[in-house]
């Protein structure tokens, strides 16, 4: 094995499914998490991952932030899964406990890789897409519905250092689902915020899962106006239209494209009960990756000159949901759609 130690920072849903699919590989994993009894479960009870097919429980190591202080050990490769708002700070927090010649993989939403480059440096930083479903909300427990077979990565240096060792990690996360290796990593990732943009927010707002929503053709045009937006932003930032989710080519009509994005989510990676990782945190009462998503959207097409009203109103809405101004249900479709129109 080309990496002896590795850690998981950020092991709730996705992040201790992930990390158990690489113990069960035979990998040395660390976890480390901030929710103190989900730690103490998975110390005492291990992970029990359930998937359609099979319940997984897999014996753990984990750590809590705090304990970060007493490793002795450094890492070689850390997979980083917390949220894309916290991604600054845990950062700082593993960069003591890194190897030489470490790498830091961001399997995250957003574009949290430039603040990972900011914190630890090019060299160090390797970029990733991430496309799993599952959802927790009972400490130890992961509710998978996308095991490997389904699971979705793409993986990607900034450097030539980096992406040399691409491959290498690509090994480590196959066996938690498919992976592509792209030379254009941050475009792959902004054709998952487009796709991110469409769906997670927007749904959310409704307090149903995406399933339902999407039965609601005037929910539907809206939520393309939003990837359309947001498809529109990531070109006049500079990045390119690429083939995402297994797609063996991209259509290059933005607008299509953003559309056909959108389909393959609700096709290949949505199910009866999913509830987006944005709904998941507000139901739990934390605050979501609003404003790494459609409020980072909103910000580059109004420095680029770009409208982008459908992104507008979501994080509008979003934002009066956060801090209590409204709440997440029903009533917010006819606001959505009043101001839509």
């Amino acid at each position: 094995m080309s990496f002896k130690k590795i850690a998981v920072i950020g092991t709730g849903a996705n992040g201790a499914s992930i990390g158990a699919d690489f113990v069960q590989a035979g990998y040395d994993v660390t976890y480390i998490e901030q929710w103190p009894d989900h730690v103490e479960a998975m110390n005492r009870n291990g992970v029990t991952v359930n998937m359609p097919d099979q319940t997984v429980v897999t014996k753990v190591v984990a750590k809590h932030l705090c304990q970060v202080a007493e490793l002795t050990d450094k890492f070689d490769l850390v997979f980083m899964l917390v949220k894309a708002y916290d991604t600054r700070w845990a950062a700082e927090l593993i960069k003591p406990v890194l190897a030489e010649n470490a790498l830091v993989v961001g399997l995250q939403n957003g574009m949290s890789i430039d603040d990972l480059v900011d914190i630890l440096g090019a060299e160090r930083v390797m970029g990733a897409v991430i496309e799993c479903c599952s959802n927790m909300f009972e400490p130890g427990v992961c509710n998978r519905e996308t095991p490997p077979s389904g699971s979705w990565f793409a993986l990607g240096g900034l450097t030539p250092s980096t992406q040399a060792r691409a491959d290498d990690v690509a090994e480590v996360l196959r066996h938690a689902g498919t992976v592509e290796v792209y030379d254009d990593i941050r475009s792959a990732k902004w054709m998952k915020l487009v796709a991110n943009a469409s769906e997670l927010v927007p749904s959310a707002l409704l307090n149903q899962p995406l399933h339902e929503v999407v039965q609601d053709p005037e929910m539907v045009d809206y939520m393309k106006a939003c990837a359309k937006e947001a498809l529109a932003v990531c070109i006049g930032s500079g990045s390119k239209i690429v083939p995402i989710f297994g797609l063996k080519e991209a259509q290059q009509d933005p607008d299509l494209y953003a559309v056909e994005l959108f389909d393959q989510v609700i096709a290949h990676f949505t199910f009866p009960n999913t509830l987006t990782t944005v709904l998941q945190d507000w139901r739990k009462g934390r605050r979501a990756e609003i404003h790494e998503i459609n409020g980072l959207v909103v910000r580059e097409g109004a420095r680029l000159g770009i409208p982008t009203p459908a992104n507008s109103i979501t994080l509008d809405i979003a934002s009066r949901i956060e801090v209590g101004e409204l709440e997440a249900g029903a009533d917010n479709r006819a606001l959505i759609l009043e101001n839509y129109r």
